[in-house]
């Protein structure tokens, strides 16, 4: 089997190793903007060799992990180079756009549409991590505009490192992420900013810092590269979670001024159903 990996940072150089753990006699190729991540995936021997797109008419798979700015510009010239038995899988967060910038496309039936629910706020290739994407869930979109062998193929090896599969279409798919991933990104660098502009002396802020602080900030050490793009392209839904979120920021801030603390109290405990809704799915620990 011959793989292809568009963008060696955590999510593509994970999938590498995960492939090569089930196949070890795949060839990787690598392809990268940045020539150190080639470099170093070579060095961690995340992939066999580097590639370009001309290495792609031979590919089986190929696994394009980029920012969804450049996603979108780079799909429809990624399908014109690949063979007519080529099946290629996107990881990005956002899908309406990037469903969109193919849909016309002469190789829309090589296309599968896919977001993995997977990750940490590292990035590059020495983030890349074996077994990354194991218990996660994959979302496949417009699974019916891709050729049945080749989803075949693409979804026997999602299963086969260990993930489950879920189907959406592409409007809700960015209407749910919205709520679930994009607004806890944009929580968490809110909440960085808040702090480091109030805290100008950095050592109060990691005395006091405790675990809390620690994995509600989390996701602030993510990629700005990565996370810029999504807000962009999924602008009218998180704007819309912007919203909902500061009503009821602004009504918890109430409370507290008024006194209502019997309310505060039943506030956090309604919310506490959180614990129910997420039972079943790992938390992963450092």
């Amino acid at each position: 089997m011959e793989v292809a990996i568009i963008g060696i940072g955590l999510i593509g150089g994970s999938f590498a190793k995960d492939v090569k753990k089930l196949h070890p006699y795949a060839k990787i190729i690598g392809l990268d903007q940045r020539e150190d991540h080639l470099d170093k995936a070579l060095e961690l021997q995340i992939i066999d060799e580097k590639g370009d797109y001309a290495s792609l008419s031979s590919a089986d798979l190929v696994y394009v992990s980029i920012p969804v700015n450049a996603l979108v510009m780079e799909l429809p010239k990624i399908l014109d180079a690949v063979g007519e038995d080529t099946v290629v899988l996107d990881a990005g967060s956002t899908k309406r756009l990037i469903c969109d910038s193919v849909s016309e496309h002469p190789k829309r039936r090589n296309f599968l549409a896919c977001h993995p629910i997977a990750g940490t706020e590292f990035s590059g290739p020495t983030a890349a991590l074996e077994g990354l994407y194991q218990d996660k869930t994959m979302i496949i979109c417009e699974v019916e505009k891709t050729a049945f062998k080749l989803q075949e193929r693409a979804l026997t090896l999602v299963q086969d490192i260990g993930m489950r599969i879920r189907y959406m279409n592409p409007v809700a798919h960015d209407k749910h992420i919205a709520y679930v991933s994009h607004l806890s990104h944009i929580s968490s660098f809110m909440l960085g900013k808040t702090v480091i502009e109030k805290e100008k002396n950095e050592r109060d802020i990691f005395d006091m810092a405790g675990s809390g602080f620690e994995s509600t900030v989390r996701l602030a050490k993510s990629s700005p590269d990565m996370w810029a793009p999504i807000f962009e392209q999924n602008k009218d839904n998180v704007v819309e979670t912007l919203e909902e979120y500061i009503q009821n920021l602004t009504a918890f801030k109430q409370m507290i001024e008024d006194n209502d603390f019997e309310n505060v109290h039943q506030e956090m405990s309604n919310t506490n159903k959180i614990k129910q809704i997420l039972k079943g799915i790992p938390l992963t620990k450092k």
